[in-house]
């Protein structure tokens, strides 16, 4: 009976080794998904911005059209493979509160700007 039940569990773990390694290797699930990450670093002497734009979904997206809000003019990418990555700076009169990007396909992702935590004895702080 105990040879049973240690085949049982060793059999179990198989299966969910076999399980997650399938969920790694298969990628992208979503067939038109973006990752949105703005970020903003006040300094006491200069803020330094960023927006970095990756579709994470299967498939191209087109006219990737990046709003930073405000009075700046948003940044416009024709065309974005898979898992391609676009890192951009926000234009003059942008707000610097919050980042829309919008798709010929649907997609639309808003996200505030991420800001570093403040460490004492780095510079900025």
């Amino acid at each position: 009976m105990r040879k049973g039940f240690l085949a049982a569990i060793c059999g179990g773990i198989v299966i969910v080794v076999i399980v997650v390694t399938l969920l790694i290797i298969q990628g992208p699930t979503e067939k038109y998904a973006i990752f949105l990450d703005p970020f903003k670093d006040k300094q006491s002497l200069v803020t330094d911005t960023h927006v970095t734009v990756q579709n994470i979904g299967k498939e191209s997206l087109t006219n990737v059209r990046v709003d930073y809000g405000g009075s700046s003019k948003p940044d416009i990418i024709p065309l974005l493979k898979p898992g391609e990555k676009v890192i951009l700076s926000p234009s003059a009169g942008s707000d610097l509160q919050e980042v829309t990007v919008t798709t010929d396909q649907g997609v639309n992702v808003t996200k505030p700007y991420r800001t570093p935590i403040d460490m004492p004895g780095m510079m900025g702080s």
